[in-house]
């Protein structure tokens, strides 16, 4: 079965999205509001069910070799002892493959090059979006309807197609937290490959580059819309005293490269991820907390199936039932869980609770780390051909 789609959204998803599509003969046309597609962004962890994922669209090999494997590192205090360390050999051989870090720019950047430039509309904003007969689904683009036999949704957290499918959902919440992140300006010197701080409502991490930067963040327990005249002397104040490399990771960060985002998530569960000859990917479908590292493997995962199923499927609607049917028992128990994980690390305050958890850590065996971790990192993809 082949057609004509149209992705709303030019991010991860939606890229990925586009690319499986054309890879099994379907036209695609992305529409994306942004008129400059300039790669912003800071890092991002893929673990084996997103890179399996991008090897079955045809690119895993070029961001493996843009990436860095995480086999050294942990989880420690702010004093600098160990709470859990990383085994990321024993998790390659138990997956297939090492968590992998790369900028975020560079997996964009590598997922666009991967489609015709004439598939890419950029600075144009999706209108409404609506089913005009049982096989034609519209989106007006300004002065121009793009009709398709269907349109992926890939619009983020804050999704517009979302609310008009589904206009009494509450959409997103804040969860409780905010992140304040960057890449630094220059090279540095680490020990590990990638680690997370946790304090008492804080958390601080970073990711190790193929470059020798880096990228981190801090997550604070604040409300949501806090923020700070100058970011960057706010986190040097409040993660004064916590141990190398963090006061090191700071220094080599430039003020204006700090970005600042409230953690907010699709909490209600969607009743379904399409509607029609529409369906709701990534973000838009399942917003999660960034706690185990999942969103955009997740998305990943939910290219893949999506194109999995209209290749094998004999008609459009019968590919989103199996594609929901597929993708939203799963992403939405990744999504309960990074939440809870949120709940057991950074949101933590009181000092009993902390330290329970810190010893719950410490005696955790590795091997029992890993199979926790085999529940999200171990999916396997349907075969494109």
């Amino acid at each position: 079965m082949g057609g004509t789609a149209v992705v709303v959204g030019g991010g991860i998803g939606g890229l990925a999205a586009a690319i499986g599509l054309r890879r099994i003969g379907w036209k695609v046309t992305v529409v994306e509001r942004a008129s400059v597609l300039d790669d912003a962004g800071a890092g991002i962890s893929l673990a084996a069910n997103g890179l399996r994922a991008l090897d079955e669209l045809g690119v895993g090999g070029a961001v493996r070799a843009a990436s860095r494997g995480q086999y050294s590192g942990g989880t420690r205090t702010p004093g600098g002892g160990w709470l859990a360390r990383m085994d990321g050999a024993a998790l390659e051989r138990a997956v297939g493959a090492p968590i992998m870090g790369i900028p975020r720019s560079t997996l964009h950047r590598l997922l666009r090059e991967a489609l015709p430039a004439e598939a890419l509309l950029i600075g144009s904003e999706a209108g409404p979006v609506r089913q005009i007969d049982p096989g034609t689904v519209r989106v007006n683009c300004g002065g121009t309807a793009l009709d398709a036999d269907l349109v992926v949704a890939a619009d983020g957290i804050g999704s517009r197609v979302r609310g008009l499918l589904f206009p009494a959902h509450p959409g997103p919440v804040h969860s409780g937290s905010t992140v304040l992140r960057a890449i630094t300006g220059r090279a540095v010197g680490l020990r590990t490959d990638f680690e997370l701080t946790w304090g008492r409502g804080a958390e601080f991490g970073h990711i190790a580059f193929r470059d020798g930067r880096a990228e981190w963040h801090a997550v604070l327990s604040l409300p949501a819309g806090t923020r700070f005249a100058d970011p960057l002397a706010e986190l040097r104040r409040r993660f004064h005293g916590w141990h190398d490399p963090i006061p090191a990771l700071l220094d080599a960060t430039r003020p204006d490269a700090v970005l600042h985002h409230d953690v907010n998530e699709v909490r209600t569960p969607l009743p379904s991820y399409a509607v029609g000859r529409i369906a709701l990917l990534g973000d838009a479908a399942h917003a999660m907390t960034p706690n185990l590292g999942q969103g955009a493997c997740q998305a990943l995962e939910d290219a893949v199936t999506l194109a999995a199923a209209l290749a094998s499927e004999p008609t459009v609607e019968a590919a989103l039932a199996r594609y929901d049917a597929e993708r939203r028992p799963r992403s939405q128990a990744v999504a309960r869980a990074a939440r809870q994980a949120g709940r057991m690390g950074q949101q933590l305050s009181h000092p009993l609770a902390v330290a329970l958890r810190n010893t719950a850590m410490r005696l955790t065996p590795s091997r029992a780390a890993v199979r926790m971790i085999l529940r999200h990192h171990g999916w396997v993809p349907p075969r494109l051909g």
